[in-house]
């Protein structure tokens, strides 16, 4: 019986120790990291098929300051448009635990209006059979609200299907 209680104290005291866990340790500007994209290929919005395309990253950002009611986080840059970044607000991050650290990861959903058509001579859409295929690639990055950027990520290459099947 003594060696029954001896041990449940030491197992108690292994439970406590394991639950004391230091919070993780990230930089305070987001790094992210690619993670992946549900398909190479998406039809453009003037074939009149309806599609989307998921693409998917990590991040990490050590002090915490993400996302609000009112930001935008999140930039994406299509390689066709090098000028033009669309921006994309995280939903509200809520903090938990003692450390100001957050990480996850992020869904977004590209759905083919608007930029999603091919490009063709200068022309937006283009509706040409000669060019039945565009591609692009995207850029990403993030900035938190003190203003740190974090670093760019870069999709592979995605094909615009120009005409429908």
């Amino acid at each position: 019986m003594l060696y029954t209680r001896y041990y449940l104290w030491l197992l108690a005291a292994g439970l406590l120790t394991l639950g004391c866990v230091n919070p993780p340790d990230y930089p305070d500007e987001p790094v992210i990291a690619y993670e992946g994209v549900s398909k190479d290929s998406i039809y453009a919005q003037v074939t009149g098929i309806a599609d989307s395309i998921v693409f998917q990253f990590s991040f990490t950002d050590g002090d915490g300051d993400l996302s609000s009611e009112d930001s935008t986080d999140i930039f994406y840059v299509d390689s066709r448009f090098p000028n033009t970044p669309t921006p994309l607000a995280l939903p509200s991050i809520p903090r938990e635990g003692t450390g100001n650290g957050i990480s996850g990861d992020v869904f977004f959903t590209l759905i083919n209006t608007g930029q999603v058509n091919c490009l063709y001579d200068g022309r937006f859409p283009a509706q040409n059979p000669a060019y039945p295929v565009d591609t692009f690639r995207l850029s990403i990055f993030m900035v938190d609200q003190a203003g740190n950027r974090s670093n760019t990520i870069r999709t592979g290459q995605i094909q615009i299907k120009c005409f429908g099947p």
